[in-house]
C-alpha cells in the first residue's frame, strides 16, 4: 500500500461510516495514483536526499492528471511550490539532479517541494487539450486551468507527508498562463504566485498577434507543436530559410488548405480582428478575482510575451490595496531568468549575472515571505537598467519622476529633440513597400523557431546595420550624445504616413547605435542595439473591433506603444529610430490592398505600394519617451 493512502487511514474514526468513508477512500486514492518509479531509481533520489512520487491526481469531472512530486527526505514542514505545463512533466534523474545544482539550486536551497503537472490532455494527463482555455465565469460550475489547480493544491496537502499548509505557484510563457489561471479561484492555502512572461491578450500584443499583425512564424508554428499530436511536433520545411520557405508558401489561405485539423489555425482565420473571441481570452478583466501575493516578471528582450507581464502587473496595479502586486523586469530573453549564465545575452555581457540575482535575491525570498512567514522587504519594482547595468529599486512602475520629451524626424536621416520647422507637405521620406520583397526581420537564413541552431532567441539583439542600407527602411538618427539619457517607462510612436494603397503595417523600431570606435568591446563598435520595437496594423488605426480601409495618399496619424524600458543611452551613444513596413516572416505580409480578411487573400490582393512618412511642422512624426533626470 503507498504510505500516502495509510495517512489518510490514521485520521479517520473506527465507525462503520468512517470505515466506509476510509475503504472509498482508499479506492479513490489508489485510481488516483501510482508509484511509477522503480526502486533503483527511487535509490538514486534518496542518496540526494529526496523522494520522487508519481500520481494521477483526480480532478472535480474525474480526469485524471500526471504528476510528479519531489521531496526532501528530512527537515521541517515545507511548502508546496506548483508548476503546471503542456511541454511534458516528466522527468530523469539526471535532470533533475543537474537542475539541484543549477536552475533549482537558490529555491532548493531555500527549501520547498517541488511538483510539477501536466495539464489535461497533455502528455501523461488524460482529458482534452483545449489552447488556452478560458476561465469559467465566476460563480459558474465547470472545469477549468483554475478549478484544476483547486483540485492539485487540494489533493498535494491531504496527501504528501511534511508539508506546511501552504502552497505556491509560479511557471514561464505558458506556465505563467496557467500560474494566473490558478490565481482567479484560489485554494485557500494558496498563498503565492510568480507569473513569468505570461501572456494577457493573443490579438492585441503578446505570442500571435501585436496591435492586430498577425505573427505568422510564431502562430503557425506553435499551433503545429502543440496541437498536431499530445506530445510536441515540430515544423518541418523543405529550406533551412524560413524566409524562403514562407514566400514559397504564398498567402495564408494556401497554409489554411493544410492546417484544417488545428483548432487554434481555425481560430485565427475565423476572427481576423478584436472581436468576442479574442476579448474573452484576454485576462484583464479576469484579474479583478486576484487576492493572492503575486510577482510579475518581465525579460527586456522577450522575443515571445513581453506585453504580458506588463499588462498583467498593471491590472492588477488598480485594486492592489495591500500592496502585494510586484512587478521585475531584467536583461532576459524568454525565460532567461532561468538560464545557468544570466550574465550575458546575445553581443551584451551586463558583468554580473542577473539570472541567479532574481532567484537568489527576488524569487526566493518572496516566495519565502509569503509561504514561509519569512521577512522581506519587496520593493514594488525591482528592475535592471541596461546601458548602465545595475539593479534599480522603484517605488512605482513606471516611474513618475520623468519628464516626456518627442524625438522628432527630421530632413536628412536626421532625429532631433527640436521640433521640426518645415511646414510643408513636402517635407516627408518616401519607400515602396512590396509584399513580394519583405523586410527580413532578422539576417538571413531566418532559421525555424524551434529548429537546431536557431537565432530565434536572441534575433531582439541582432544588429540592426543588416536592413539600414535597404531602400524600403527609414532610418533617422541624432548626433552623438554630450550627456547620458535614461528613459525609462512606456514609450510611443507618432507616425504621421500616407500610402498609395488601402492598408498598411508599420514598424517603428528604437536603438541604441554604439559608438564607431568602441576599445571597450571591439565587436560592438557601431553596434546597432534594438531597446524597443513594435508593429502596428494600418486597418485598425480607429478601432481593432472594425477594421477599415486607409484613406489613399492621406497623411494619418498613427499612435501606438513601443512598451516600456529602462535603459541608459551612454555619452557617446547615438539614439536611432527605424521605421518599415515589413517584418517577415515574423508578421504576415499585409498585401497592402484591404480585404475583409487576410486570411482568405489571394496571390491578386498582394501589391506594391508607396509609403511616406511625414516630418514637418503640420505632420511631425516623432517617438515620444519618458527620460528620467539623472546626476
Amino acid at each position: 500500500m503507498n504510505k500516502f493512502a495509510l495517512v489518510g487511514f490514521a485520521k479517520v474514526r473506527r465507525s462503520s461510516a468512517g470505515i466506509a468513508a476510509v475503504v472509498l477512500a482508499f479506492f479513490v486514492f489508489c485510481f488516483a495514483s501510482r508509484a511509477d518509479v522503480s526502486p533503483e531509481e527511487q535509490g538514486k533520489y534518496r542518496a540526494l536526499g529526496w523522494e520522487k512520487i508519481e500520481a494521477l491526481i483526480p480532478a472535480r469531472d474525474g480526469v485524471r492528471l500526471f504528476t510528479e512530486i519531489y521531496r526532501p527526505l528530512a527537515g521541517p514542514a515545507l511548502p508546496i511550490l506548483l508548476t503546471r505545463t503542456p511541454y511534458n512533466a516528466s522527468g530523469s534523474f539526471s535532470s533533475f539532479a543537474s537542475s539541484l545544482t543549477n536552475q533549482m539550486k537558490e529555491l532548493a536551497a531555500e527549501g520547498f517541494i517541488f511538483v510539477r503537472q501536466d495539464i489535461r490532455g497533455k502528455f501523461k494527463s488524460e482529458g482534452t487539450f483545449v489552447m488556452l482555455r478560458l476561465p469559467v465565469a465566476e460563480g459558474k460550475d465547470g472545469i477549468d486551468e483554475g478549478t484544476d489547480t483547486y483540485d492539485t493544491i487540494d489533493w498535494l496537502l491531504k496527501n504528501v507527508p511534511n508539508n506546511n499548509g501552504r502552497a505556491g505557484l509560479h511557471g514561464t510563457s505558458y506556465l505563467g498562463w496557467t500560474t494566473v489561471m490558478g490565481t482567479l479561484r484560489p485554494h485557500p492555502s494558496l498563498k503565492a504566485a510568480v507569473e513569468e512572461a505570461s501572456p494577457a491578450d493573443m490579438f492585441l500584443g503578446d505570442d500571435f498577434h501585436h496591435n492586430g499583425a498577425f505573427r505568422l512564424s510564431y502562430g503557425y508554428e506553435y499551433a503545429l507543436l502543440l496541437e498536431s499530436a499530445k506530445t510536441n511536433v515540430q515544423a518541418d520545411f523543405d529550406r533551412r530559410d524560413t524566409y524562403q520557405a514562407y514566400l514559397k508558401i504564398g498567402p495564408l489561405a494556401n497554409l489554411s488548405r493544410t492546417l484544417g485539423s488545428l483548432p487554434t489555425w481555425n481560430d485565427f482565420v475565423a476572427h481576423p480582428s478584436y472581436d468576442a473571441f479574442w476579448q474573452r481570452q484576454a485576462v484583464a478583466p479576469y484579474l479583478t478575482r486576484v487576492t493572492v501575493p503575486i510577482l510579475n516578471v518581465a525579460g527586456w528582450w522577450d522575443q515571445e510575451d513581453f506585453y504580458g507581464p506588463l499588462t498583467i502587473y498593471a491590472a492588477l496595479e488598480k485594486q492592489d490595496r495591500k500592496g502585494e502586486n510586484f512587478f521585475v523586469a531584467g536583461p532576459w530573453n524568454h525565460g532567461g531568468w532561468n538560464k545557468l549564465d544570466g550574465g550575458k545575452l546575445g553581443p551584451l555581457d551586463f558583468g554580473s549575472d542577473a539570472s541567479q540575482y532574481y532567484r537568489a535575491e527576488i524569487k526566493a525570498k518572496f516566495l519565502a515571505r509569503y509561504l514561509k512567514d519569512k521577512p522581506f522587504d519587496m520593493p514594488e519594482a525591482m528592475v535592471f537598467q541596461t546601458g548602465a547595468n545595475k539593479w534599480e529599486n522603484l517605488t512605482d512602475w513606471p516611474p513618475r519622476d520623468v519628464r516626456r520629451e518627442r524625438l522628432y524626424f527630421q530632413a536628412g536621416g536626421r532625429a532631433s529633440f527640436e521640433a521640426p520647422r518645415e511646414g510643408s507637405i513636402k517635407a516627408f521620406d518616401a519607400f515602396v513597400s512590396d509584399p513580394a520583397r519583405p523586410v527580413p526581420y532578422r539576417a538571413r537564413p531566418v532559421e525555424a523557431t524551434y529548429g537546431a541552431g536557431s537565432r530565434w532567441y536572441t534575433w531582439l539583439l541582432e544588429d540592426q546595420r543588416f536592413v539600414e542600407n535597404r531602400p524600403d527602411v527609414l532610418s533617422y538618427e541624432t548626433a552623438p550624445l554630450t550627456n547620458d539619457i535614461v528613459v525609462t517607462g512606456e514609450i510611443f510612436a507618432n507616425l504621421f504616413a500616407s500610402t498609395t494603397g488601402t492598408d498598411a503595417d508599420w514598424i517603428v523600431k528604437l536603438i541604441d547605435v554604439y559608438p564607431e570606435k568602441y576599445p571597450a568591446d571591439l565587436k560592438m563598435a557601431g553596434y546597432e542595439l534594438m531597446v524597443a520595437n513594435e508593429v502596428f496594423r494600418g486597418r485598425f488605426r480607429e478601432s481593432f473591433e472594425r477594421p477599415k480601409a486607409i484613406e489613399k495618399d492621406r497623411a494619418l496619424r498613427y499612435n501606438f506603444s513601443l512598451h516600456q524600458i529602462d535603459h541608459r543611452f551612454l555619452a557617446g551613444h547615438r539614439i536611432m529610430v527605424q521605421v518599415q513596413s515589413t517584418w517577415f516572416p515574423l508578421i504576415d505580409r499585409n498585401p497592402q490592398k484591404f480585404v475583409p480578411n487576410i486570411f482568405n487573400a489571394t496571390e491578386s490582393d498582394f501589391q506594391a505600394a508607396t509609403h511616406r512618412i511625414h516630418r514637418s511642422s503640420v505632420y511631425p512624426s516623432q517617438v515620444d519617451l519618458p527620460i528620467r533626470v539623472t546626476k
